[in-house]
Protein backbone atom coordinates (compact mmCIF):
# COMPACT_ATOMS: atom_id res chain seq x y z
CA UNK A 1 0.00 0.00 0.00
CA UNK A 2 2.73 2.14 0.81
CA UNK A 3 4.14 1.99 -2.32
CA UNK A 4 0.98 2.78 -4.23
CA UNK A 5 1.03 5.70 -1.96
CA UNK A 6 4.06 6.98 -3.13
CA UNK A 7 3.58 6.51 -6.45
CA UNK A 8 0.11 7.78 -6.69
CA UNK A 9 1.42 11.27 -4.91
CA UNK A 10 4.71 11.80 -7.02
CA UNK A 11 2.07 10.94 -9.94
CA UNK A 12 0.05 13.90 -9.08
CA UNK A 13 3.17 15.96 -7.98
CA UNK A 14 4.50 15.25 -12.23
CA UNK A 15 1.57 15.69 -13.32
CA UNK A 16 1.10 19.67 -11.91
CA UNK A 17 4.25 20.37 -11.15
CA UNK A 18 4.49 22.24 -14.69
CA UNK A 19 8.42 24.34 -14.76
CA UNK A 20 10.90 21.75 -13.66
CA UNK A 21 12.10 20.80 -10.03
CA UNK A 22 11.92 23.63 -8.03
CA UNK A 23 7.99 23.45 -9.00
CA UNK A 24 7.88 20.51 -6.80
CA UNK A 25 8.47 22.40 -3.92
CA UNK A 26 4.82 23.41 -3.13
CA UNK A 27 3.82 19.92 -3.37
CA UNK A 28 6.31 18.74 -1.24
CA UNK A 29 5.50 21.02 1.39
CA UNK A 30 1.85 19.62 1.00
CA UNK A 31 3.20 16.16 1.08
CA UNK A 32 5.63 16.48 4.59
CA UNK A 33 2.05 18.06 6.30
CA UNK A 34 0.31 14.82 5.61
CA UNK A 35 2.54 12.12 5.28
CA UNK A 36 5.42 11.26 8.18
CA UNK A 37 7.90 10.70 5.26
CA UNK A 38 9.60 14.15 5.33
CA UNK A 39 9.58 17.25 7.71
CA UNK A 40 9.16 20.86 6.39
CA UNK A 41 12.36 21.06 8.03
CA UNK A 42 14.05 18.72 6.09
CA UNK A 43 13.10 19.77 2.62
CA UNK A 44 15.49 22.71 1.97
CA UNK A 45 18.66 20.49 3.22
CA UNK A 46 16.96 17.89 0.61
CA UNK A 47 16.60 20.78 -1.91
CA UNK A 48 20.34 21.54 -1.75
CA UNK A 49 21.84 18.23 -1.28
CA UNK A 50 18.85 17.22 -4.63
CA UNK A 51 20.49 20.29 -6.53
CA UNK A 52 24.07 19.63 -6.01
CA UNK A 53 23.82 15.72 -6.82
CA UNK A 54 23.55 14.53 -10.72
CA UNK A 55 20.37 14.78 -11.92
CA UNK A 56 16.91 16.35 -12.07
CA UNK A 57 16.19 18.09 -9.13
CA UNK A 58 12.63 16.97 -8.70
CA UNK A 59 13.77 13.49 -9.62
CA UNK A 60 16.36 13.84 -6.63
CA UNK A 61 13.76 14.96 -4.17
CA UNK A 62 11.50 12.10 -5.53
CA UNK A 63 14.16 9.48 -4.81
CA UNK A 64 15.32 11.14 -1.60
CA UNK A 65 11.54 11.17 -0.24
CA UNK A 66 10.76 7.66 -1.62
CA UNK A 67 13.85 6.06 0.20
CA UNK A 68 12.94 7.47 3.72
CA UNK A 69 9.71 6.40 3.11
CA UNK A 70 10.53 2.66 2.45
CA UNK A 71 13.78 2.62 0.89
CA UNK A 72 15.66 1.75 -2.47
CA UNK A 73 12.64 0.29 -3.62
CA UNK A 74 10.51 3.42 -2.56
CA UNK A 75 13.15 5.54 -4.05
CA UNK A 76 12.71 3.90 -7.78
CA UNK A 77 8.68 3.68 -7.13
CA UNK A 78 8.44 7.68 -6.28
CA UNK A 79 10.89 8.25 -9.35
CA UNK A 80 8.92 6.41 -11.33
CA UNK A 81 5.63 7.93 -10.58
CA UNK A 82 6.97 11.99 -10.81
CA UNK A 83 8.54 11.14 -14.23
CA UNK A 84 5.29 8.92 -15.86
CA UNK A 85 2.75 11.95 -16.55
CA UNK A 86 5.83 14.00 -17.91
CA UNK A 87 6.16 10.33 -20.45
CA UNK A 88 2.67 10.47 -21.01
CA UNK A 89 1.72 14.12 -21.93
CA UNK A 90 5.37 14.34 -24.41
CA UNK A 91 3.89 11.41 -26.07
CA UNK A 92 0.56 12.73 -26.27
CA UNK A 93 1.45 16.50 -27.26
CA UNK A 94 4.18 15.66 -29.59
CA UNK A 95 1.62 13.10 -31.32
CA UNK A 96 -0.82 16.39 -31.49
CA UNK A 97 1.38 19.15 -32.06
CA UNK A 98 2.37 18.08 -35.23
CA UNK A 99 -1.16 18.10 -36.46
CA UNK A 100 -1.71 21.80 -34.76
CA UNK A 101 1.21 23.66 -34.20
CA UNK A 102 -0.45 26.65 -36.11
CA UNK A 103 -3.34 26.11 -34.21
CA UNK A 104 -4.10 29.75 -32.25
CA UNK A 105 -5.84 27.81 -29.54
CA UNK A 106 -2.66 25.69 -28.84
CA UNK A 107 -0.09 29.05 -29.30
CA UNK A 108 -2.69 30.46 -26.38
CA UNK A 109 -2.16 27.16 -24.06
CA UNK A 110 1.45 27.40 -24.20
CA UNK A 111 1.63 31.36 -23.65
CA UNK A 112 -0.87 30.76 -20.52
CA UNK A 113 1.23 27.61 -19.00
CA UNK A 114 4.23 30.13 -19.41
CA UNK A 115 3.77 32.83 -16.85
CA UNK A 116 1.94 29.44 -14.81
CA UNK A 117 5.26 27.75 -14.78
CA UNK A 118 7.37 31.00 -13.92
CA UNK A 119 4.35 32.01 -10.90
CA UNK A 120 5.11 28.19 -9.56
CA UNK A 121 9.41 28.66 -9.87
CA UNK A 122 9.35 32.61 -8.33
CA UNK A 123 7.42 30.42 -5.15
CA UNK A 124 9.06 27.64 -4.99
CA UNK A 125 12.29 30.07 -5.30
CA UNK A 126 10.80 32.29 -2.65
CA UNK A 127 10.48 29.38 0.05
CA UNK A 128 13.61 27.96 -0.16
CA UNK A 129 15.22 31.75 0.56
CA UNK A 130 12.96 32.08 2.98
CA UNK A 131 13.80 28.71 4.44
CA UNK A 132 17.43 28.91 4.25
CA UNK A 133 17.60 32.86 5.77
CA UNK A 134 14.43 32.68 8.43
CA UNK A 135 14.53 30.93 11.58
CA UNK A 136 10.63 31.71 12.88
CA UNK A 137 11.88 29.56 16.01
CA UNK A 138 13.83 32.37 17.52
CA UNK A 139 12.75 33.90 20.34
CA UNK A 140 13.96 37.63 19.55
CA UNK A 141 13.32 39.46 16.37
CA UNK A 142 16.58 39.96 15.52
CA UNK A 143 17.33 36.55 15.62
CA UNK A 144 14.92 35.65 13.46
CA UNK A 145 16.89 36.10 10.19
CA UNK A 146 20.08 33.98 9.86
CA UNK A 147 22.47 36.53 9.35
CA UNK A 148 25.64 34.46 8.35
CA UNK A 149 23.47 32.61 5.77
CA UNK A 150 21.69 35.90 4.13
CA UNK A 151 25.57 37.54 3.98
CA UNK A 152 26.78 34.62 2.21
CA UNK A 153 23.23 34.21 -0.07
CA UNK A 154 24.34 38.15 -0.74
CA UNK A 155 28.28 37.49 -1.71
CA UNK A 156 26.92 34.36 -3.77
CA UNK A 157 24.33 35.99 -5.03
CA UNK A 158 26.88 38.86 -6.48
CA UNK A 159 29.34 36.20 -7.51
CA UNK A 160 27.06 33.72 -9.63
CA UNK A 161 26.20 37.38 -11.17
CA UNK A 162 29.53 38.92 -11.71
CA UNK A 163 31.44 35.46 -12.63
CA UNK A 164 30.66 32.84 -14.83
CA UNK A 165 32.29 30.20 -13.10
CA UNK A 166 30.68 26.77 -12.91
CA UNK A 167 28.32 25.40 -9.87
CA UNK A 168 30.06 23.34 -8.58
CA UNK A 169 32.68 26.09 -7.72
CA UNK A 170 30.16 27.95 -6.02
CA UNK A 171 28.60 24.64 -4.16
CA UNK A 172 32.29 23.50 -2.72
CA UNK A 173 32.72 27.21 -1.78
CA UNK A 174 29.16 27.49 0.25
CA UNK A 175 29.83 24.11 1.73
CA UNK A 176 33.29 25.23 3.05
CA UNK A 177 31.91 27.99 4.58
CA UNK A 178 29.24 26.38 6.00
CA UNK A 179 31.68 23.90 7.68
CA UNK A 180 34.24 26.37 8.62
CA UNK A 181 31.81 28.94 9.76
CA UNK A 182 30.09 26.07 11.74
CA UNK A 183 26.86 26.79 9.97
Amino acid sequence: MTYLILFAEFFKIGLFAIGGGLATLPFLYRLAGAYPWLTQEMIPDMLAVAQSSPGAIGVNMAIYTGFRCAGIPGGIIAALGLVTPSVIIIIVVARMLRAFKENVTVQAVFSGLRPAAAGLLAAAGFSAISLSLYNPAASIWYQQLRWREALLFAILFLFIRRFKVHPIVYIAAAGGVGIALGF
